[in-house]
């Protein structure tokens, strides 16, 4: 278990537990690691996103980087997808992407990406994170070692050029709304729909370093769903503040959640005989509903821990084509090695193009099961998910729920809690069922 780095990177409060000085010494890691290991100068791309923390973490990234005889090249605002991207497909050592996906403002965090654009291997991170905690040195280029830094907007603009490759129908006619969650995609987005033909109608495009994802983006589809309405749009979609999510509107104002459009690709790749080994990769948080739909069109799936990275860690073991989370990472593994919001607009448009039918059709089949989720806070984790007692409960209720819902225990990851959910026919099965369960636990001692 690393110490500063999550599934998602390192992530804090702007100079409070994330401060210009760790990302200095990420830089000054990563460049001298990368240089070391090749036995050449480094070379490394950096993009953020629009907090106001973002400039004060990439001018210390690119210290760190130079400081230590790397080349930093810098595509400035722009999305994390386009990141993994650019690093993969412009042979970087190294890609790093300054963002706090879909938290407020005053958060900030840093992801690192290897050489072909995935999440950072463990070991790695493990050794930036011993330097961080001054555990080893690492001396300081001089003279022609000293790295540079170079403007690389290009690389933003190729990646804008690869989505709009991705369109294989024409847009036109189609009226598409956008919220950018005043996020990085705002930049990008309505270039890509604009080049494919849609008439574009853009929220949430007016960064000013403060209101990124404030009342708007995924986390807050609510406005974009009026505005889809209001406006008689065919389709909207909503992207987080680095876009690596996207949740969609139907043109009857209808939220299409990550579950949704799993089916919908999935569905859609497999009447083309296209989804190798017949699998969609999901989480355990997915809705009961869309297993559901899935097993209606004989379609299998994988259920992996909570975190777009075990979903693409799925994925490559096992060579599946398509995987996410219900709140909008989707991985298209021919396509990309992250998830990529706007990637994902432009394959819903093109299910909505192929089939020639609006996006309430094609998301109808699943058919969400009311769902209910309790934390505990208890004493112990483990004693209390292991207590025999506590399983008894569970799966008792797992028998009383047969076909018909489902319950899922697990520890937090990063609290001392238990979550105990229960999806099933009605909101009032779901708390009694999810009630009986606690009841045990309390019973146990196991509450703190």
């Amino acid at each position: 278990m690393t110490k500063y780095f999550g599934t998602d990177g390192f992530r804090g409060e702007a100079n409070k537990n994330l401060t210009f000085e760790h990302a200095i010494k990420i830089g000054r890691f990563i460049g001298w690691y990368y240089g070391k290991r090749e036995n050449k100068k480094a070379r490394v791309v950096i993009g953020k996103d629009t907090r106001r923390s973002s400039y004060m973490y990439e001018y210390s990234l690119v210290a760190g980087l130079t400081a230590s005889g790397a080349d930093a090249y810098i595509m400035h605002v722009t999305t994390t997808p386009s990141v993994s991207y650019i690093t993969r497909t412009d042979k970087f050592d190294c890609g790093i992407m300054i963002s706090a996906s879909h938290n407020p403002f005053h958060d900030n965090g840093i992801k690192l990406f290897n050489y072909n654009g995935e999440k950072m291997d463990p070991e790695v991170l493990e050794m930036a994170e011993d330097y961080i905690d001054d555990k080893f040195e690492i001396p300081l280029a001089t003279g022609d070692e000293i790295g540079k830094s170079v403007d690389y907007v290009s690389g933003r603009n190729r990646y804008m050029g690869y989505l709009i490759s991705m369109g294989k129908y024409s847009f036109n006619g189609y009226k598409v709304g956008l919220d950018c969650a005043n996020g990085a995609s705002w930049a990008i987005a309505k270039g890509v729909f604009d080049a494919l033909g849609a008439q574009t109608f853009v929220i949430n495009n007016t960064p000013d370093g403060f209101n990124i994802n404030t009342n708007c983006g995924s986390t807050h589809i609510e406005g974009l769903q009026k505005y889809v309405v209001e406006n008689h749009l065919d389709i909207g979609f909503a992207y987080d503040g680095d876009a690596d999510r996207c949740l969609c509107v139907d043109e009857k104002g209808n939220v299409v959640t990550g579950d949704h459009i799993l089916y919908i690709y999935g569905l859609y790749m497999k009447e083309r005989g296209k989804l190798i080994n017949n699998t969609v990769v999901t989480t355990v948080m997915s809705n009961f509903g869309l297993y559901k739909a899935l097993d209606k069109v004989g379609i299998d799936y994988e259920k992996t821990k909570v975190g777009d990275k075990y979903v693409y860690e799925n994925m490559v073991t096992n060579g599946h084509r398509i995987g996410g989370e219900q709140s909008g990472h989707i991985i298209f593994s021919k396509y990309a090695t992250t998830g990529d919001g706007i990637l994902t607009s432009l394959k819903m448009m093109e299910v909505m193009l192929a089939k020639e039918k609006p996006m309430s059709v094609l998301a109808e089949p699943v058919v969400f099961y009311p769902q209910v989720l309790k934390n505990v806070r208890v004493k112990s984790k483990p004693e209390a998910q292991n207590d025999p007692d506590v399983q008894a409960a569970v799966a008792k209720v797992a028998e009383q729920l047969g076909d018909n819902g489902r319950i899922l225990v697990r520890e937090s990851g990063t609290e001392p809690l238990i979550r105990v959910m229960v999806e099933a026919g009605s909101h009032e099965e779901c708390e009694k069922y999810v009630d009986q369960v606690i009841d045990v636990i309390r019973e146990k001692g196991h509450i703190a």
